[in-house]
């Protein structure tokens, strides 16, 4: 499939086969609709012809590449130890070696100097595997039973082991096809997990008891409605187990007391379309953040024993400007995750005197999130700070006596801080709303329309992007790039309206917001057209597409991780794992006006005769999100269709998923794969 003419290495072309489909007068043909079978073999050797087509039209950046994977492992802490999070009578935590790709996790029983016991080496169970992902890792609550899963594949489905802690050896059962959630009971002999229906949707909770085959665990609860995913996890007092069923704009949340696995599961508010909620148990209350006539959450609490709603009472108002994210429940506080102007703050709320104070932070951006907050009878709240410039830092709070405590800052070797400067400025959307960018590059910067530049953006699901420290990116800000953010609608980062006007018949705010970010840095003269590259991956894929069919001149390079391009095909088919749970994101285009709504952004319906710029897709082909035919469909049309001679690689991962390479030094080469294609086509210095 591939041919050397005059010396030049000629890309792989899919052969087109007409495939047919009709919907509301619409003819489609669907040329490439063939590489869906996996089973073909023609489809894998046109796959492995792309990849050895990347390699060859990469193979001048190796060393480039094997420079910059230098870089970004000069800046990690390769032996290293996560901060001790106490459970019980012991310290459990994680620690990572030198030259190996996963964490080992630890513990350590009454007091840090104590002997290490290994309870899990993920390098062992890794062993033999390209691919590697732990999926649960759950201690029953005696600290004797320790349940983890393991995924192979990349493909989400994961096999549960039990192992006993006390001898060291695993029980003969294995529970395969399960999802990422379990929960054990308080006798230590119980828990709860998910499995899989055959589009990968977790929609069966089973009751499984050790020692016995999963042959004969009961069937506790079968979610038959396909809108919705299952999850159960247990309760941080210990005293519930919650089974929580959400779609993406509903949920419903049962409980079952911990006390008595063989209890029937309660209904706590019965489902009703449109309305979210999530539930936390603290003493005699039940507390939970709501979105009925509140769409940025309020927070309400009811009596464990009176749960109807003549009992709730409102503990915080809604708030139009203040979303309501995550509460932290202890015994005698409760901390309070909430996001104002596209800052996340926390607000401490003391139970027995009634105050409220929020924790101050210093930095004009930032982000901060709970962590590790493993015990219910404490006063000491554990949260993790970072922004671009300041690397992850945990802080053990005193939610009595406000005073903080650094317990570890992450090590970034060669990094110096004061170097850098971040700011964020305010784009102007098409229809005059403006969109927050944030940004980093070196302090000096001239804004002469000269500096390279990478935007990255993804926009949909309420998903805000906060601003974590990112070590590598540092490897393109010290060669002169602006790294910035678009918080584009779509994305959560201004409140659940900033979604809201993101999705359904409103998507085409998500692109034209992107573009107004791009426009905006080109004008304020922070780069231009010719030194702009865009990144995303997944739904932020689907941005790629879009905006490189819209405005194919206002970027240089492109690069497009696992993208959901072939957003019409896919959403008309349910047997995928997401489409029918994501018509309320995206629409269901067996309805008219959705069709052609999503018929007029999705990237591989509307690739046409024009020039686009240098794009770097991949993809993997045990994806089960963003199934590996959409990004291989939508480079063979691209292929065909385009008009330019700028480079057009696929890069397909054999034996992965949605989230690439597993290992920690794996997926570094990855990266330094994807900024050496940055850096080649932007002709910057290397």
């Amino acid at each position: 499939m591939m041919s050397c003419q005059s010396n030049k290495v000629q890309p792989p072309i899919a052969k087109k086969i007409a495939h047919r489909d009709t919907m509301f007068n619409d003819v489609r043909v669907d040329y490439y609709h063939w590489l869906r079978n996996r089973e073909n073999p023609e489809v894998i050797d046109y796959l492995k012809a792309e990849n050895t087509y990347t390699e060859a039209m990469m193979a001048h950046t190796k060393e480039l590449q094997e420079k910059l994977y230098r870089e970004m492992l000069g800046r990690i802490k390769e032996t290293d130890v996560s901060v001790p999070v106490k459970k019980g009578p012991y310290y459990y935590y994680t620690r990572t070696e030198k030259g190996l790709q996963y964490p080992i996790h630890c513990r350590k029983k009454g007091n840090l100097e104590a002997e290490e016991e290994i309870i899990l080496n993920e390098n062992e169970l890794a062993k033999g595997h390209k691919f590697f992902s732990l999926g649960v890792f759950n201690v029953s609550p005696n600290h004797r039973y320790l349940a983890y899963s393991v995924d192979t594949t990349g493909s989400e489905t994961y096999t549960i082991y039990v192992k006993d802690l006390q001898t060291g050896q695993l029980f003969e059962e294995k529970i395969e096809n399960t999802y990422y959630s379990l929960a054990w009971a308080n006798d230590n002999q119980t828990f709860f997990y998910t499995v899989l229906d055959a589009a990968k949707r977790p929609y069966k909770v089973f009751r499984h008891r050790l020692g016995q085959p999963a042959s004969k665990d009961e069937l506790v609860r079968h979610e038959k409605d396909e809108k919705f995913f299952i999850s159960v996890h247990r309760s941080k007092s210990g005293q519930y187990i919650f089974m929580n069923l959400a779609s993406q704009v509903t949920s419903e949340v049962r409980f079952l007391p911990a006390d008595r696995p063989q209890a029937a599961f309660r209904v706590f508010r019965p489902r009703e379309y449109k309305v979210e909620y999530s539930l936390v148990h603290q003493g005699d209350y039940f507390y939970f953040l709501i979105n009925k006539d509140a769409i940025n959450f309020k927070l309400l609490r009811t009596p464990v024993k009176r749960i109807r709603e003549r009992y709730w009472q409102e503990i915080i108002p809604h708030n139009p400007q203040v979303m309501l994210e995550e509460v932290e429940a202890f015994k005698n506080y409760l901390a309070v995750l909430l996001r104002d102007q596209g800052l996340r703050q926390i607000l401490v709320k003391d139970l027995s005197s009634g105050k409220d104070h929020y924790i101050k932070f210093e930095e004009p951006l930032y982000t901060v999130n709970f962590t590790g907050n493993a015990e219910y009878d404490i006063q000491t709240l554990r949260f993790n700070y970072q922004s671009l410039i300041t690397p992850s830092s945990i802080y053990d709070y005193n939610l009595k006596t406000r005073e903080r405590e650094l317990k570890k800052r992450r090590e970034v070797p060669n990094y110096k801080p004061e170097a850098y400067q971040m700011e964020r400025v305010w784009a102007t959307a098409r229809d005059g709303v403006k969109v927050p960018v944030s940004l980093i590059y070196k302090k000096g910067l001239k804004k002469d329309g000269n500096n390279p530049a990478l935007l990255y953006g993804y926009g949909s699901y309420g998903v805000s992007i906060n601003l974590r420290f990112n070590s590598n990116i540092f490897s393109l800000v010290d060669r002169g790039f602006v790294y910035a953010i678009g918080h584009i609608r779509g994305g959560g980062d201004l409140g659940r309206q900033w979604y809201e006007d993101g999705k359904l018949l409103k998507k085409k705010n998500t692109f034209t917001d992107f573009i107004a970010c791009a426009q905006h840095l080109i004008n304020e003269g922070f780069t231009s057209p010719e030194h702009l590259s865009i990144m995303g991956g997944s739904a932020g894929g689907l941005l790629m597409g879009a905006v490189t069919n819209i405005r194919p001149d206002l970027f240089k390079a492109v690069v497009a991780h696992v993208p959901f391009v072939d957003v019409l095909n896919t959403m008309l088919d349910p047997t995928l794992p997401l489409t029918v749970i994501e018509y309320d994101e995206w629409g269901n285009p067996n309805e008219e006006k959705f069709y052609w709504y999503i018929k007029s952004y999705s990237p591989y319906d509307n690739v046409t005769a024009q020039d686009y710029p240098n794009i770097l897709v991949t993809a993997g082909l045990n994806d089960p999100r963003v199934s590996y035919w959409e990004p291989a469909k939508w480079v063979a049309k691209l292929r065909a269709t385009k008009t330019d001679d700028n480079l057009l690689l696929l890069k397909t991962n054999m034996g992965a998923g949605h989230m690439g390479a597993s290992g920690r030094y794996d997926y570094l080469k990855e990266v330094a794969f994807d900024y050496a294609f940055l850096l080649d086509r932007l002709s910057v210095e290397k």
